[in-house]
């Protein structure tokens, strides 16, 4: 299994990767990378929304009663129908800005016209908080409806709840780079919103006061999305930074750090979740004592809530606006022509 699995995690980087650095390869006009992020974005909060409601029931449904058959079966279908939307995304693409292949640069090289780029390095301070923030939230939320409200059935209305913010949310980036032309203080405005009203979800239960807190949860989705969409915005014209700065041109290498950036991120936040509630005596199915319990319903409000506003406060300090960024383009195109 653990083979399996990371397997899967190589071969989905593999592909991320070069996905990833897609939008900077088909425009340098800010503001239509903006909208492919937007796109992009959308998109995924839509399938994130199906997947959270059709997964269980589809296990049910084709494992006949069986889990473990219903959930190869399941991964089979998914596994198919991510093939063949990459098979379609690679087929129908077409690349506008010119990307070095040939040329070899030396990963000493490489890292160094990382440290000198200092939008990149906000970035990627960003996307190692959103990481954490994240993935340690997501590990938790089950165990906080099992637990913590005492039926995990919350986690199926939960997700349901958040589906339409967050279709919304996504959508919501452009209106805010848009009003600041920066799209670092774009998400470090949606990352505030995503924290306060993710701290505010500790005052409320969803068996004592559902219509707040799926309120809240709604409210957190919905500048979440927003964020998410912001913080992938940012990497391509981060790229065009590093090479006005230093003359060179690595998407692709800057899009893996990133990678590197929310996986550890991802890593950290689940394995403190878990290296907490283990040394809290957490057992499962049964009775959690009060120190297992409060660690998880902090762990789905208050702590990711605070990580969340210190995400917003690094963001802040985001310089690279639409004028710098239209002014960086046109000094690459000039030196492009001259070296022509």
């Amino acid at each position: 299994m653990s083979v399996t699995y990371c397997i899967l995690v190589l071969g989905y980087t593999c592909v991320n990767i070069p996905y990833g650095t897609l939008c900077g390869a088909m425009t340098q006009n800010i503001e239509e990378r903006a909208k492919i992020n937007t796109f992009r974005s959308v998109s995924a909060m839509i399938a994130i929304g199906i997947i959270n409601i059709i997964t269980l029931p589809l296990i049910s449904k084709l494992g006949g009663g069986n889990d473990k058959q219903g959930y190869l079966l399941v991964a089979v279908v998914y596994g198919i129908i991510f093939a063949l939307c990459h098979i379609f995304c690679f087929a129908k693409t077409k690349e506008a800005v010119t990307v070095p292949e040939k040329e070899k640069i030396p990963l000493k090289l490489q890292l160094k016209t990382v440290i000198q780029n200092k939008p990149y390095l906000l970035a990627l301070l960003g996307q190692f908080m959103f990481g954490v923030t994240l993935y340690g939230r997501n590990a938790d939320a089950l165990y906080y409806f099992k637990y913590v409200e005492g039926n995990e059935a919350f986690f199926t209305k939960y997700s349901m709840a958040i589906i339409i913010p967050s279709i919304i949310g996504a959508g919501l980036f452009p209106i805010i780079f848009k009003w600041t032309g920066n799209k670092g203080r774009a998400a470090s405005i949606l990352a505030l919103g995503t924290g306060v009203c993710m701290i505010s979800l500790y005052l409320f239960s969803p068996v004592s006061s559902p219509a707040a807190f799926y309120i809240c949860s709604g409210l957190t989705q919905f500048f979440f999305a927003g964020f998410n969409t912001a913080i992938y915005a940012i990497i391509p014209d981060c790229v065009e930074y590093g090479e006005w700065k230093t003359g060179i041109r690595n998407d692709g290498f800057q899009y893996a750090f990133i990678s590197l950036g929310n996986k550890i991120g991802m890593a950290i936040g689940t394995s403190v979740l878990a290296a907490a509630l283990g040394a809290a005596g957490f057992e499962a199915n049964i009775t959690q004592n009060e120190t297992v319990l409060s660690i998880m319903k902090h762990s789905f409000s208050t702590i990711p809530g605070i990580l969340w506003i210190v995400t917003a406060i690094v963001l802040f300090f985001y310089k690279l606006n639409k004028k710098s960024y239209n002014k960086i383009v046109s000094e690459i195109k000039e030196r492009s022509m001259e070296n022509a």
